[in-house]
């Protein structure tokens, strides 16, 4: 089975996947369309194999590796004084060494968009690297910017392979940002519209819908057949939606967009204070890491630093105070903002199940679907990404909350404004026709503009 595959293999590098492709469409043109649709599910199929094999076995290992060093971590708290020079060493790994893996998930949306060079190498044990540095001494972050990362890098390393032309290769980064969420989180689904969605706000592209689904499954299968679990949520009794719940339901929604809006301008505020403040990029960790030790000392505990997992599960079960949703979008805000690395959508659902939690003590409706709510709601929010947040929150709550989230996550999306967490997002159709003027902008020209408003 390997040597036939690697025959394969040298056919198609000799001759070119597209090639390849090319002139059996052009002798399967008169046999009809089913016969082309066969030849390009075959081709996307083969490719999504590769990348979903690969970046569900990515996952897995940094899942297992991202364990390991919270368990060491949280065993011995000492560690976390030396966040400082942690941050220090990736922000001079990434300084001298990093070169366009700096941009992170943006440089993805931007090759998407635009595509120019091949996203480098580099840029997946780098962040890996990174992310995994920034756990073990107490940062605030996530997980899914590792994930996205290593599952588009990946992808876009057949480019070459298969020597795909630009059409192609947008899909094929599609796929493997796709492959990355699906693994990270256990939710296929999520994952594959995930891929679709992220890049073009307000629209989905459809002809990457086959291979963003393909990739997403079998990664998501990958990373199981390591023996790499998820987290497991339970709500355990959804209410009938009546009249008064819908406008509960409707309110909630806007309060969880408003707070992803508040968890992305946060973020983007501290990123351009620490370039004002310190001109020399590795010193923002090294900054920001000893501001965040003390504080954590000063709060004498660690629940809103690292994943924050165990919180997340105690808001579906018991009343938590009010404030930990504002603690935690301000250190997870600080820590990405001077420079560490992680992602921003396990920090968004901390956020949103503790806020949920939060106003399950003033809205009538039961503390774990409000919890449920928020947690994919302030995700929708801060990504732009409803449709995606509707299918997570089915996957890991079960389709009786179906209605409840889905109200939540567009709600969210259109309070949530022309704001977002992933600057290269471009305004494919407006939230709203007062401002189509956006309409082909990225979020980060958006806000520039609105600034210099403001200053002028």
């Amino acid at each position: 089975m390997l040597y036939i595959c690697y025959q394969l293999y040298l056919v198609m590098r000799r001759n070119s996947l597209s090639t390849f492709i090319k002139r059996a469409l052009r002798r399967a043109v008169s046999a009809g369309e089913q016969t082309i649709a066969l030849l390009y599910l075959c081709k996307w199929l083969f490719i999504s194999i590769l990348v979903g094999a690969v970046a569900g076995s990515a996952s897995a290992f940094f899942l297992i590796s991202l364990d390991w060093v919270t368990n060491y971590r949280e065993a011995n708290t000492w560690i976390i004084w030396l966040l400082p020079l942690g941050g220090l060493f990736v922000g001079l790994i990434y300084h001298y060494y990093g070169e366009r893996a700096v941009k992170g998930n943006n440089l993805l949306l931007q090759e998407i968009h635009q595509p120019k060079e091949i996203i480098p190498f580099r840029m997946a044990p780098l962040v890996l690297f990174g992310t995994l540095v920034t756990h073990l001494f107490g940062g605030s972050a996530g997980r899914e910017g590792t994930a996205v990362q290593m599952g588009g890098t990946i992808a876009d390393q057949f480019t070459r392979v298969f020597r795909l032309r630009p059409r192609d290769r947008k899909v094929l980064i599609i796929a493997g940002i796709s492959a990355g969420f699906s693994s990270l989180f256990g939710t296929p689904l999520a994952g594959a519209v995930f891929g679709l969605e992220v890049f073009l706000i307000g629209r989905i592209r459809y002809d990457a819908l086959l291979p963003s689904f393909l990739a997403a499954v079998i990664a998501d299968f990958a990373c199981k057949a390591w023996g790499v679990g998820h987290t497991h949520y339970s709500i355990p009794f959804v209410p009938e939606l009546t009249a008064a719940g819908f406008g509960y339901t409707l309110l909630a929604g806007a309060i969880f967009g408003l707070a992803g809006m508040v968890f992305a301008k946060s973020t983007h505020f501290f990123v351009e204070q620490f370039r004002k403040q310190i001109a020399y990029a590795p010193f923002r960790p090294l900054a920001g890491g000893a501001v965040i030790a003390v504080v954590v000392w000063l709060m004498g505990t660690t629940k809103y630093i690292g994943l924050g997992i165990p919180t997340i599960l105690a808001s579906f079960e018991q009343k938590l105070p009010i404030y930990d949703a504002a603690v935690k979008i301000l250190l997870t805000a600080f820590t990405l903002g001077a420079g560490f690395k992680g992602g921003e959508v396990t920090p968004l659902f901390f956020t949103g199940a503790t806020l949920g939690n939060a106003l399950s003590q003033a809205l009538p409706l039961p503390m774990a679907l409000l919890a449920g709510m928020g947690f994919v709601a302030v995700f929708a929010g801060a990504t732009n990404t409803p449709l995606t947040c509707t299918l997570m929150a089915i996957e890991l709550f079960g389709a009786e909350s179906g209605v409840f989230m889905a109200l939540a996550c567009v709600t969210a999306y259109l309070f949530s404004g022309h704001s977002g967490v992933y600057g290269s997002q471009i305004i494919g159709s407006p939230k709203s026709l007062f401002f189509g003027r956006d309409k082909g902008s990225t979020l980060t020209d958006i806000g520039s503009k609105r600034r210099n408003k403001k200053n002028a």
